[in-house]
């Protein structure tokens, strides 16, 4: 196997996750940040916006040569659709149009699932709600590798690969370590999908599907943007299973780093995350964050004690709802 890691398994716990407990104490002595938990309508704008402007780059991209369109696949694609994926992030949590037009965010997850070519907005919202609620529980946070992973990806080589290929492990992984039953809104979103891409095709040619997909191959593995998919919750930083980035990237990403404050209060749109941390900032200053999305990925590839095992992972109690 190589240069194995020294972790033979993941980093098993027995505690609650954290963050329910610092949101009860943060909410008991700032009770204004409740005045922050309402719908961002300035996303509707924002995401409309990024998806006119992908699918206008189809058209740029359309006669260009081969080298040129994976050249701007990787330089802009891979960001935008990066972006977008945070984009369907905010609107998992019904922060465009609030909870009470629930339905209303689920088409428009699928409206900005357009230019990314894989359908994916609807079941991402179903498990990424498991995340929250069972952060780390083994067979229930999809989010967390599987064992297999955990256990060939082990070398700098394999790890490196893991990652390009990151994509194909956070969407097949669902449907391996906690399948759920297929819904009518799943099967809008492939047929949706499939629409969209067979229009691709048909108007543009083949190099601006291939560029498409091909953003979301690289968005989501080798783009820089992507050491926050490791940031967020891999142990690179001891005693914590989730952790912040402050830095400009974040501006590309709705404020995804903002990660202890997303999981401390999920019902706060990204734009106004800033506002909790310097409210609360007692709480967060002292904890330990991330100063770059690519020291991240270089660090997890290079370091041999780190891996895909390099993960908290809390055995199920049970009494888990996952309906």
């Amino acid at each position: 196997m190589g240069n194995r890691v020294s972790r033979e398994d993941f980093e098993w716990v027995d505690t609650d996750e954290p963050h329910a407990q610092r949101r009860l104490e943060i909410l008991a002595k700032y009770p204004e940040i409740k005045s922050l938990m309402k719908p961002d309508p300035n996303l509707i704008w924002i995401i409309t916006a990024m998806v006119l402007t992908h699918i206008a780059s189809f058209h740029l991209v359309k006669d260009l040569e081969w080298k040129w369109v994976l050249f701007w696949s990787f330089v802009f694609g891979s960001s935008i659709n990066h972006s977008m994926t945070m984009a369907i992030h905010e609107i998992s949590h019904n922060f465009p149009f609030g909870h009470y037009r629930a339905l209303w965010n689920r088409w428009f997850g699928m409206f900005a699932n357009l230019p990314f070519g894989i359908p994916y907005s609807v079941s991402y919202k179903m498990y990424h709600m498991d995340h929250h609620r069972y952060l780390g529980v083994d067979g229930i946070d999809v989010d967390a590798p599987s064992h297999f992973e955990g256990w060939f990806f082990c070398t700098p080589f394999r790890k490196l690969v893991w990652v390009v290929f990151q994509p194909l492990f956070i969407f097949l992984r669902p449907y391996f370590v906690s399948p759920k039953p297929v819904t009518s809104l799943e099967t809008i979103n492939i047929v949706a999908q499939i629409t969209f891409n067979s229009m691709v095709y048909y108007v543009w040619g083949i190099k601006s599907l291939v560029y498409m997909l091909a953003a979301s191959l690289f968005g989501l593995g080798l783009n820089p943007i992507s050491g926050h998919l490791i940031a967020d919750h891999y142990i690179l930083l001891k005693g914590q299973d989730t952790t912040s980035y402050y830095g400009p990237l974040n501006f590309l990403m709705f404020n995804g780093g903002y990660h202890n404050e997303h999981h401390d209060f999920p019902s706060i749109p990204g734009s106004r995350l800033p506002q909790v941390r310097k409210i609360a900032a007692e709480y967060y200053d002292k904890l330990p964050h991330h100063s770059s999305w690519i020291k991240v990925l270089y660090d997890f590839v290079t370091d041999d004690t780190l891996s895909p095992y390099s993960r908290m992972k809390r055995p199920p109690k049970g009494n888990e709802n996952l309906d």
